[in-house]
């Protein structure tokens, strides 16, 4: 996860949060990236952990919280690629930390 931190916190100037986020994103206050925040973090983590499980229930949660078609098109497209990114590198024993 420090990989990802920093890259989080290269791009987000709000360091309390970005640590939040990356202690545990359900207890940061993600309402100051937007009120979708939430509602696209709970759907990529069960995209990524249970894929099988989503629903159409899942899509209209999304879409209660603001998100359109190609909000979720996107939001699943890069969940989608990261997890393949991961399993790759994994399968390939590349180190997510190397050192520069």
């Amino acid at each position: 996860m420090r990989a990802h931190g920093d890259d989080l916190r290269a791009e987000v100037a709000d360091t309390e949060l970005c640590d939040a986020v990356i202690a545990d994103w359900r207890h940061a206050p993600l309402e100051r990236i937007s009120k979708r925040a939430p509602a696209l973090c709970a759907h990529a983590e069960k995209l990524t952990r249970e894929p099988r499980s989503v629903t159409n229930t899942d899509i209209e949660l999304l879409r209660q919280a603001g998100c359109d078609d190609a909000a979720i098109f996107d939001l699943t497209g890069v969940v989608g690629l990261f997890n393949l990114y991961n399993r790759i590198a994994s399968g390939l024993g590349i180190d997510d930390e190397p050192d520069w």
